[in-house]
């Protein structure tokens, strides 16, 4: 037979599964859940509180809706983990970012590849439509956990063979002559994810990303790299300095 626990009261006036999402919140502030930390399956939270699978997933989702734990389909339930503040610099770079999180910068590459530009890749690199140029797909993650989904975008040819034998972007600039680059611009928006992308930075679908379109130039200010990177909002924000 199933027993109350001690800390559910289900004639005080308070519902069910916000009881528990009380307790867990406590259980979270107390460090009982780690950040990053994976809670108990909904059946083992049923069985805990004595109530069906229904009531646990409505606490569950009171407390993705308040950012303390992210929902991640087909894996469980995570305490979100510290919010990372991405300072946009003129000389930002992933592996400084988030090494200044003492945290251990990593990377997977999704694609790299010639391609024909678009319109929007053409406008940012200032080439024609139509003209070749490299792209570089890849994931960012900060200590295994994904923090960016970005897509590079390079007007020069030799970038191909120099990410394919240097994976970091600044090294292989220097490969092919760009000492230094640094931000001209950046444009800041904010969307839901496409469920792939919410699946690659392993995030809720109803959480949104932020959206960086970033211009870098060398010394001489001529362009060279477009960058389209993603963000999940459950683990980074965005920070402007003058």
């Amino acid at each position: 037979m199933n027993i109350v626990p001690p800390d559910m009261h289900r004639h005080d006036g308070i519902s069910l599964w916000r009881q528990i999402a009380e307790t867990l919140q406590r259980q979270i502030a107390d460090g009982t859940y780690v950040p990053g930390g994976r809670l108990p399956t909904e059946a083992e939270l049923s069985a805990r509180f004595s109530v069906n699978r229904h009531t646990v997933r409505r606490a569950l989702d009171e407390l993705s809706r308040e950012g303390l734990v992210r929902i991640e389909q087909g894996r469980g339930t995570f305490v979100s983990e510290d919010v990372l503040d991405y300072t946009v610099e003129p000389r930002t770079r992933f592996s400084e970012w988030i090494r200044r999180h003492n945290k251990e910068p990593s990377g997977e590459v999704l694609q790299l590849r010639d391609m024909p530009a678009d319109a929007q890749t053409a406008t940012g690199l200032g080439v024609r439509v139509g003209a070749k140029i490299v792209l570089l797909e890849r994931l960012g993650l900060a200590d295994g956990r994904p923090v960016s989904l970005a897509r590079h975008y390079f007007r020069h040819p030799g970038m191909l063979a120099a990410l394919y034998d240097q994976p970091s972007i600044t090294e292989a600039f220097k490969i092919v002559g760009v000492a230094d680059y640094q931000r001209q611009t950046s444009r800041v928006t904010a969307r839901l994810p496409t469920p792939s992308e919410a699946d690659r930075l392993r995030m809720p679908r109803n959480r949104p990303v932020l959206v960086a379109e970033n211009t870098n130039v060398d010394n001489g200010g001529a362009v060279v790299e477009f960058a389209i990177g993603l963000y999940p909002t459950p683990r980074v924000q965005m920070v402007f300095e003058p």
